[in-house]
């Protein structure tokens, strides 16, 4: 996730510079989407060159423990915002039961291959046999015509202060 992320408009703007990132940001991802591997969901592809982190219906990131990460990793003078941008993503995740897409990404020499695709697949059908949505917050705007090409909607716009937009998009059971 690390190489994935690198370039990621959100996760480089709470963590802009590069000690930092290196440093918090893998102890982000596993307070953010840890839970997947609690829950078996969380998919691997080509000798972990991509990864996809769902939680399954009912289960959520702990807020705790990640409050705490993001207080002691992210600069003071962002965390108000960082903050803001968590609370409009709770508030956009869906109250009936649903697949939550908490992170996904392929290092940048192994995309194009079809491995974001192939790990999207792996519960999007499980969402269509069990007629269960599916939820996800794209980081960059580059992506959603890829999370479209899934059967993903766009709902709306996350941005707070000087935060780089979120798009939280849905997926309805086909």
């Amino acid at each position: 996730m690390v190489l994935a992320f690198g370039s990621d408009p959100v996760a480089r703007w709470m963590y802009p510079d590069s000690y930092q990132y290196l440093t918090y940001f893998p102890h982000f991802v596993q307070e953010f989407g840890g839970k997947a591997f609690q829950h078996n969901s969380a998919y691997s592809v080509a000798g972990y060159s991509g990864a996809a982190l769902w939680f399954p219906p009912g289960v959520e990131p702990d807020a705790e423990p990640l409050i705490a990460l993001l207080e002691q990793s992210v600069f003071e003078s962002e965390q108000a915002d960082v903050f803001a941008v968590l609370e409009q993503m709770g508030n956009y995740h869906p109250s009936a039961p649903h697949w939550y897409l908490s992170m996904v990404g392929v290092e940048p020499a192994q995309q194009g291959k079809g491995y974001g695709s192939a790990l999207m697949q792996q519960v999007l059908m499980e969402c269509d046999r069990t007629r269960t949505p599916a939820y996800l917050e794209s980081s960059n705007p580059a992506n959603i015509p890829f999370y479209e090409r899934h059967g993903f909607e766009q709902i709306g716009t996350i941005q707070a202060g000087a935060s780089p937009s979120l798009f939280p998009m849905l997926r309805h059971p086909r």
